[in-house]
């Protein structure tokens, strides 16, 4: 006799999940990522967490000039089982805009999310994740404290390097040694 099989959960890839978009199943409203093969409901947008999004974007775009694209709330392909949305992603230039395919994790030169209720999620979660697809820096918007998180050095582990910014520096990123960002312009 045989012994019942432990519960085995079914990873979707990101082809399932957009056979699924496709069948109607998701709708193009969805508020849904694909997160180590499974679908991970976001948090719904507040206007808080909307208005810095949107300043940041305004804060880069005005700065960046043709260094790089400037992604907002867009998919990037990790692996065959992951596509989150982050919030804001620096991009490598490309001629067609990713509209040919989503970017990958070696087009990212800077990640961004921002996080109020989801700081637990982005900091146990996302981190590693983003960390073992080789992102190469990421930041993390800590709406609670009105701090930025920079983590670099990617690795299977995590990121080897960690920095906290408060409103009163700035910030350079490593792959735009050139932009610097007047904190206080992003933080309150």
């Amino acid at each position: 006799m045989s012994s019942p099989a432990a519960n085995v959960r079914h990873k979707l890839s990101v082809s399932d999940y957009y056979r699924m978009g496709d069948a109607g199943i998701l709708h193009e409203d969805s508020r849904v990522e694909l997160i180590e093969g499974e679908l991970i409901d976001m948090s719904p947008i507040g206007s808080h967490h909307a208005g810095i999004v949107t300043r940041i974007s305004h804060v880069l775009n005005k700065k960046i000039n043709d260094q790089a694209i400037v992604s907002v709330q867009n998919p990037v392909r990790l692996s065959d089982w992951s596509e989150p949305q982050p919030d804001i992603m620096l991009l490598k230039p490309r001629s067609d805009y990713y509209y040919d395919s989503h970017p990958k994790s070696s087009d990212v030169l800077v990640l961004i999310e921002v996080a109020d209720s989801s700081i637990d999620y982005d900091r146990k979660t996302k981190l590693p994740l983003y960390a073992r697809s080789g992102i190469k820096e990421f930041w993390i918007i800590d709406l609670n404290t009105q701090r930025l998180e920079r983590y670099s050095q990617p690795g299977e582990t995590g990121y080897g390097h960690c920095e906290t910014f408060d409103k009163t520096g700035t910030i350079s990123p490593d792959g735009l040694p050139d932009l610097v960002i007047d904190l206080s312009r992003i933080l309150e």
